[in-house]
């Protein structure tokens, strides 16, 4: 075993002592390390805890790449010119991670799933593309100077997982516009009229998240050896155990695998919220939320009941730049272009590839489903609660299917973890699709846009002929 977290690293082993105590690869417990610095460091310390993960990670190596990369993209920012500027600085960014990806993996480590150099350059280059597609759809009044434009995309806060945020906001929060005003209240203990900035306390939510994160990180390292995923494609347990219950076990290997998400971008967001950034106004109850750059909603995820549901609450800030930089911009068929997107941003293995061409068919049948079928089941609280059950267990299934290359990586192995399911869901999915054909959204707003331009011409055509009647009789 000390062999092979040792291997999977490219960096320093100092903690690998640690690492084989407590059974965690060292690539992850330097991470943890590096955290536990973020979070308890003073804040005149902070960055040491991110120098501390660059060394490990061998910072030569992610300081060359940083400085290509943001060096590239800043300079296509300043001189390629406001029209095309959020075009060019997307392929730059976009095509040096996708370089330094295919570097890693078919030169130092094929096969070995570790955090290295290219875990914040995925990271800085959301962020870039982020604040070029900001100043180019004008959010941003002017271009950052390199100061502002370094600060945003190496602060000590978002270096290792994040989580992306928008640039204004990271400029709000660096400024102190970010919080709310609230009324002054005078001596009597009513309101004057007069407001006050105000800067709400993140200590409980900081405390709540790292609960959270002491909870997910002991369920992971509990579960995630007992309940490997390999074992799916392992011949002695497909050809002993019946598929109703691989079915079983693969869900739980997923629920298993989870809690390692779940404890690092709530730790990130932690965090943040501990530095003052992720303030996002106030509950009804007067209590300030801290979830501007949540990157997860657990329980959302748990219970989802369709596809979407469960995507739109995963990594909720790479979804939303995705939104931004291609599904609302991509003219032809942009939930494919979406998906593929995502896959080339994760990585080069094949399982990614795998995984989120599987995706864009799972989407297509859920959305067909759900608006062909679910109609039938609102009828009652009693079916729709049956509908909410069944739509449950199929996303849960689902997702784990679909997952399954990710985490497998290679395509061998994830092929044959397909054949040994009979390559069921991909032939129901389109089977679904065949069958219930579904309106994309866009060509649905179109045809409502349309319905309703026809409504005002009608509507205008009847003004104009009372008006003419109103001629004649007069």
């Amino acid at each position: 075993m000390a062999t092979q977290t040792t291997a999977s690293c490219t960096g320093s082993t100092l903690l690998q002592p640690l690492s084989e105590i407590i059974n965690l690869p060292l690539d992850q417990v330097f991470i943890i390390e590096g955290f536990w610095w973020g979070m308890f460091a003073s804040p005149a310390k902070h960055y040491c805890y991110g120098i501390y993960y660059l060394w490990y990670l061998s910072l030569y190596r992610y300081s060359l790449h940083f400085l290509v990369q943001s060096g590239l993209s800043y300079s296509v920012m300043v001189f390629a010119g406001l029209e095309n500027m959020h075009k060019y600085c997307f392929i730059v960014t976009l095509g040096y991670l996708i370089l330094c990806q295919i570097t890693r993996v078919y030169v130092f480590d094929y096969g070995m799933y570790s955090a290295d150099f290219t875990g914040p350059m995925m990271v800085i280059t959301q962020k870039i593309t982020s604040m070029a597609f900001e100043i180019h759809d004008g959010k941003n009044n002017r271009m950052p100077s390199l100061l502002e434009y370094l600060s945003y995309n190496c602060n000590f806060m978002g270096i290792l997982a994040g989580p992306t945020c928008s640039y204004n906001d990271y400029k709000a929060f660096i400024e102190g516009t970010c919080y709310q005003p609230r009324h002054q209240e005078n001596a009597n203990g009513k309101e004057n009229g007069k407001y006050k900035q105000t800067e709400p306390s993140p200590k409980n939510d900081v405390v709540s998240k790292l609960c959270t994160c002491a909870i997910s990180l002991a369920v992971y390292l509990s579960l995630y050896k007992l309940l490997p995923v390999e074992r799916s494609i392992d011949d002695d347990f497909v050809s002993s155990t019946p598929f109703h219950l691989q079915v079983v076990y693969l869900y739980l290997a997923m629920l298993a695998l989870r809690p390692k998400y779940y404890f690092v971008w709530t730790l990130a967001d932690a965090i943040n919220n501990a530095a003052g950034f992720g303030f996002n106004g106030y509950n009804k109850d007067g209590s300030p939320r801290w979830d501007l750059i949540s990157n997860l909603r657990i329980l959302d995820i748990e219970f989802a009941t369709s596809f979407k549901l469960f995507l739109d609450n995963w990594n909720i800030q790479t979804a939303l730049w995705l939104k931004r930089v291609c599904y609302e911009r991509c003219p032809i068929n942009p939930t494919a272009a979406t998906f593929l997107l995502s896959a080339m941003w994760h990585g080069v293995y094949p399982g990614y590839y795998l995984t989120f061409l599987t995706g864009i068919g799972m989407t297509m049948a859920a959305r067909a489903v759900r608006h062909n079928i679910r109609p039938y089941f609102l009828v009652s609280d009693s079916y729709k609660g049956i509908y909410d059950v069944i739509t449950w267990a199929w996303t849960q299934v689902a997702i784990s299917y679909t997952v399954a290359p990710f985490v497998l990586l290679a395509v061998g192995p994830s092929l044959k973890f397909y054949r040994t399911w009979y390559f069921v869901l991909h032939l129901l999915c389109l089977l679904v699709v065949l069958v219930l054909p579904v309106k994309s959204k866009r060509r649905q707003a179109k045809e409502q846009q349309d319905d309703l331009q026809k409504d005002n011409q009608t509507d205008h055509n009847s003004t104009d002929n009372n008006c003419n009647q109103k001629e004649k009789t007069t």
